[in-house]
């Protein structure tokens, strides 16, 4: 029995890149094996355990073969005659397939350490085609590693848009997908998680909504790079420069899908496009079964991010709406999210990326005014019911029109 480092953890410590997990393969034993040593098996499909002391992920080597359809629809076999080439020739990307003995050497039968030094992603057989999830996970690669110059190899690019073509990414778990484009949100380059999407014809299958925003022209007074996909692009670069927080993230990918429906006749204005795009960000939170956190921001910022923008000049009363409608007031830690978002978006057009944002901290001193009225005064006074919230507003009302004298 031989036991090896494999994957991420190999990939990244040649990267000298930060990794958090380990994973290990195992090479000439049964499950009795490992059961006898005290591993604990946790895996229903095919053989993983966890080391009796580190926890660490142990799999048995095995292979696959494609028998159905997604991501699921593999015939595995294990058997102590599995080499370690065989197991890591059914990975995906060369750089991933490569294992470290308990030496320090490093196994690397399919060019792994060429293709870092080279700075591409490329697959390590055409068995890649079999698995419709390697399309997300490849783009996830190519956002966790673009500012190292990484990009797609064009002959493994090429087989993405295959799988596309197939109709394979329509037999993804839509808990699959979401997991993925969770994981992309939160790497360094989230922006190009969409771009290789959109290159192989995979956001056009998994998110329309988005891709429809590319071509669609936007005023160049307001927006000097004019199409309103680059402007998404750019918002979700600033995003990841504010927030590490991917639902952040998230709402600003989605904060404009309303001008994808825009009218022609009507470009390029788009009014109204906050509500219009309402009901896009609902459907999109719907079929990738996001979280609600995720769901509700994106909607809030979706509604609210013009009027965000407008804060120093609106009057109380709007002021207090758009309070409300972002839920600042029952949940004031959750506004910056909010105003993250919103200063991702201010800034993410061209020769807007490096200014200032004073509406966030005018947001803020708003929501303090707000929040320092409470009813306690007004039962006090004798008033009850309905009388109280209107007491309540109209004094919140005031104390946010005195911010504009």
């Amino acid at each position: 029995m031989n036991t090896y480092l494999v994957g991420g953890a190999v990939r990244d410590a040649l990267l000298d890149y930060p990794c958090s997990e380990r994973d290990w393969v195992v090479v000439g034993a049964t499950p009795e094996t490992l059961l006898a040593q005290g591993f604990q098996q946790v895996g229903k499909d095919f053989p993983v355990f966890l080391h009796p002391e580190t926890k660490e992920e142990h799999a048995l080597a095995r292979t696959e073969r494609k028998q159905g359809h997604g991501y699921t629809g593999f015939a595995v076999h294990c058997d102590p005659a599995v080499t370690l080439e065989e197991d890591l020739q059914r990975r995906d990307l060369t750089i991933n397939a490569m294992a470290q003995d308990e030496a320090g050497h490093i196994i690397d039968p399919y060019g792994g350490q060429e293709d870092l030094r080279r700075r591409v992603l490329r697959h390590v057989s055409d068995a890649f085609v079999e698995d419709p999830l390697r399309v997300l996970r490849t783009a996830r690669f190519a956002a966790r590693y673009a500012h190292l110059g990484f990009s797609v190899a064009a002959e493994t690019l090429e087989l993405m848009t295959e799988i596309v073509n197939q109709d394979e990414l329509a037999h993804l778990p839509a808990e699959r997908v979401w997991v993925e484009t969770q994981k992309a949100l939160g790497e360094r380059s989230p922006d190009i998680f969409i771009t290789v999407l959109r290159d192989c014809g995979a956001l056009r299958a998994l998110l329309p909504e988005v891709d429809a925003l590319f071509g669609v022209p936007q005023s160049p007074q307001h927006h000097p790079e004019v199409d309103t996909g680059l402007h998404t692009l750019m918002v979700l670069q600033q995003a990841a420069q504010l927030s590490p927080a991917a639902d952040v993230r998230f709402a600003a990918l989605l904060h404009d899908l309303g001008k994808g429906i825009t009218p022609q006749a009507e470009w390029p204005r788009h009014i109204a496009h906050e509500q219009r795009g309402i009901a896009l960000v609902r459907d999109v939170c719907e079929r990738l079964r996001a979280p609600n956190q995720y769901r509700d921001l994106a909607l809030q910022v979706c509604e609210f991010h013009l009027l965000c923008h407008r804060a120093q000049e609106l009057r109380g009363k709007t002021l207090l709406k758009l309070l409300r409608g972002t839920g600042a007031l029952r949940q004031p830690d959750r506004f910056d999210a909010f105003l993250a978002a919103c200063e991702a978006d201010a800034r993410g057009r061209a020769g807007s990326e490096m200014k200032a944002y004073p509406q966030a901290d005018y947001l803020r001193e708003a929501l303090r005014r707000a929040r320092s009225v409470s009813a306690e005064g007004f039962v006090a006074q004798g008033l009850s019911g309905k009388a109280i919230g209107e007491a309540l507003a109209a004094e919140q009302t005031r104390l946010l029109d005195d911010m504009r004298q």
